[in-house]
């Protein structure tokens, strides 16, 4: 069975129930701000979620309503995060997890880390026929420690599992260590509208990331349009990730680091010179998202988390002018 997307996501459920840190802080009407030395815009908006990460967890709401929502996430952690919302089809759960999908991942994701990559992708077929009916639904981009990313996607009703896949020195998911959270997103409507974007990206098989004018600095607003997808050689969806660049940031490097089926792809730490400022994970084709930045001048790029991106225009570079 072809896999979905993201290989990595459910392969230590099991654990991470165990570690889930829940909060029962409620939704709030009231102005995001977010302190501009975190590079992030400041930004309105009428309703949000907060998450926050300042270890190995998702610290935010177990409900949140249907639509469009606003995510402020928080990463006072010393590691690279995201979150990424996973749609489970209708009558599956974490239980099914367990019994379904933990052992084929764990045995796949064993022969990977030993260097058999071949073996391992194999084991996945062994896959249930209802994981290919997951959907990737959109989330942020990667994020830096001490940074915030603030990320507008729009959710149907349902059961979800927001996560984290990076990786632990040892190799091991943050999966594992409690970043998956069960997200209940229910039928009422949150009432909210998409915001109104500064630039508009647009990300295909044909022309990788593409932006419809010059990006300047101050804050802009970011909507990401899919408008194909495609299951690249490390079974990924492309995404966007916004990244900072300093001087001795390596392009290969980065772009190596971001293929997580390499041996040190997604692990901690991440390439040195390089800040992950968010972005808008993967969903289907034709969906939009949006994120959020404060740019100040200097070197960035938008990448996706895919093999060779540069080759296939899903690495893109852009400086920011005084």
């Amino acid at each position: 069975m072809k896999i979905n997307s993201s290989p990595l996501f459910l392969v230590f459920m099991v654990m991470a129930l165990c570690f889930s840190c829940k909060n029962d802080t409620k939704e709030k009407n009231k102005p995001i701000q977010i302190h501009k030395s975190e590079s992030t815009a400041v930004v309105s908006t009428p309703r949000f979620v907060e998450i926050l990460t300042e270890s190995m967890e998702f610290k935010s709401v177990d409900t949140i309503p249907s639509g469009w929502n606003t995510f402020r996430y928080k990463n006072l952690s010393n590691e690279t995060h995201f979150f990424l919302m996973d749609k489970y089809p209708e009558g599956k759960n974490i239980t099914h997890t367990i019994k379904e999908i933990a052992p084929i991942f764990e045995k796949g994701m064993q022969l990977i880390n030993r260097g058999n990559p071949k073996e391992g992708f194999a084991a996945f077929g062994a896959l249930p026929e209802w994981f290919g009916d997951i959907v990737f639904s959109g989330g942020s981009g990667l994020v830096s420690p001490k940074k915030t990313a603030i990320t507008t996607i729009h959710l149907e009703p349902g059961y979800y599992i927001m996560e984290c896949y990076v990786k632990m020195p040892n190799g091991m998911f943050h999966t594992s260590m409690g970043m998956a959270k069960p997200i209940i997103v229910t039928q009422e409507d949150s009432g909210n509208t998409p915001p109104e974007p500064t630039v508009n990206i647009t990300v295909s098989n044909a022309d990788g990331i593409v932006y419809d004018k010059p990006i300047t600095k101050g804050q802009q607003v970011f909507s990401v349009f899919y408008k194909d997808q495609k299951h690249h050689e490390n079974f990924m969806q492309h995404d966007v990730n916004l990244v900072r660049l300093d001087a001795n940031a390596d392009l290969e490097t980065l772009e190596k680091w971001m293929d997580w089926s390499d041996p040190r792809g997604l692990i901690t730490p991440a390439p040195s010179g390089v800040t992950f400022l968010g972005g808008v994970n993967d969903m289907p084709a034709g969906r939009t998202g949006y994120f959020y930045a404060d740019l100040k001048p200097g070197k960035y790029a938008l990448i996706s988390e895919v093999p060779n991106a540069q080759e296939k225009g899903l690495l893109k570079e852009f400086e920011i002018k005084d």
